[in-house]
């Protein structure tokens, strides 16, 4: 009978279910699509601020330490300490590997002679490098894609150049032309433009600015570009003060400190840090894109609870009458209200079923137009978004359910109520 009474609630009043169950799945949509993508957009997030650079620098370890002697500083004032560039391949077989998009390494050389201030920018423009039988490219057409190059790039193993914008037009440099570094002719393929301090200098193979300061092999600094996870409270703690468990969980989690610190390990005498700002800004954007998202999901499910609201209570006005005779016939509050509970659930669950495959396209269809790939749905979003589907119905429904529970026989069948 009570299956009975369900069933024939759902035939005689499919408007009503209809608009009810519609507000469901509409705000389950909306909160599915949300819930999916700032559960996925971390990575997505933060390989779209890569491009605005390299995350994490590598330095010679000499360049930390502070030397002083009776408050005087020992420490040398030229960039005396290189790093070795034959140790960079070893990145690729570091345990954080995967995470790590591109590097460049750089060496600037002084080049203007007295009077004439003027840097060589050594480095790697698309190089082509190989760890353990892996062959892989990397350099600042990586790490740096906004530089813009008019002209083309130069060949990592060539001997051309590029040259700043700004340098360009005070010299009145033009792509094709021959130009003079330290008694060496050049050709200059390229005017680059940065933005930077890049503007103002020559940029040329790393090979280069070896030769020029007759160090084979030579790197000033490494600048890496990598995935990392905002930072938290475990990120911004000391490893050294840490347990073994707690320094595994550290270690093992994607945090800027963890891949500095790998980096450390790779690269002989190196000492890794993050670019502090590029690390703020990232958590930063990705913590407010994420609350701007929990915000759009609560106004849906309220918005979808007030209308489970208005759907409800006009159904049960409409049935005052029925459930007088049910009440008078010696059903209780408990009866009438499991009745009414029990249609609320099968809303829910039709609802939640619909909005769930609703905001899995709305989810992959986000995805694809602002980061260009699909989003992962996790499996275990399925129950929660149900579960979910079921409160805020039973949420709206509520104080419908308790007015029809409350309902005095004698007047709902008078019809007075």
């Amino acid at each position: 009978m009570f299956l009975r009474l369900v069933y024939e609630s759902f035939r005689r009043q499919q408007r009503r279910k209809l608009l009810a169950g519609i507000a469901v799945t509409l705000g389950v949509c909306v909160a599915t699509a949300m819930i999916a993508v700032a559960t996925d957009i971390g990575d997505k997030i933060s390989r779209e601020l890569r491009t605005l650079g390299a995350n994490l620098i590598v330095t010679p370890q000499e360049d930390t330490l502070d030397v002083e002697i009776g408050g005087v500083s020992l420490k040398p004032p030229s960039d005396g300490a290189f790093l070795n560039e034959a140790d960079l391949a070893k990145i690729r077989g570091m345990f954080w590997r995967n995470n790590i998009l591109g590097f460049a390494p750089m060496l600037p050389v002084d080049v203007g002679g007295p009077g004439h201030n003027l840097t060589l920018l050594g480095t790697y423009f698309a190089k082509r490098l190989s760890y353990d039988k892996e062959n892989f490219v990397t350099g600042v057409r990586t790490t740096d894609p906004w530089w813009k190059v008019e002209g083309v790039w130069p060949d990592d193993d060539s001997s051309d150049v590029l040259v700043g914008k700004n340098l360009a037009a005070k010299e009145d440099i033009h792509p094709g032309q021959f130009m003079g570094i330290a008694g060496q002719e050049h050709l200059v393929v390229g005017i680059l433009t940065t933005g930077g301090a890049e503007d103002e200098q020559i940029v040329a193979p790393l090979h280069v600015a070896q030769q020029l300061i007759d160090k084979p092999g030579a790197v000033r600094r490494i600048y890496v570009s990598a995935l990392t996870k905002p930072e938290d409270a475990l990120a911004r703690r000391d490893p050294k003060s840490m347990g073994p468990e707690l320094y595994d969980r550290w270690y093992c989690s994607p945090y800027p400190q963890s891949i500095a610190y790998n980096l450390q390990e790779t690269i002989p005498h190196s000492h890794a840090e993050q670019i502090r700002q590029v690390a703020q800004n990232e958590g930063t954007v990705l913590s407010r894109i994420q609350g701007l998202m929990l915000l759009v999901t609560l106004a849906a499910l309220l918005a979808s609870a007030l209308a489970v609201s208005a759907a409800m209570a006009t159904a049960i006005f409409e049935r005052r009458a029925e459930v007088g005779l049910m009440k008078a016939l010696g059903a209780g509050n408990f009866a009438v209200s499991a009745l009414f509970f029990a249609e609320a659930a099968v809303l829910a669950l039709v609802g939640g079923v619909a909005g769930f495959a609703g905001g899995a396209l709305l989810a992959n269809q986000i995805g694809r137009s602002i980061f260009g790939s699909a989003i992962t749905i996790q499996p275990v979003l399925f129950p929660v978004i149900l579960a979910i589907a079921v409160i805020v119905t039973f949420a709206g429904s509520a104080a419908a359910i308790r007015r029809a529970a409350k309902l005095d026989p004698v007047f709902a069948l008078r019809g007075e109520a």
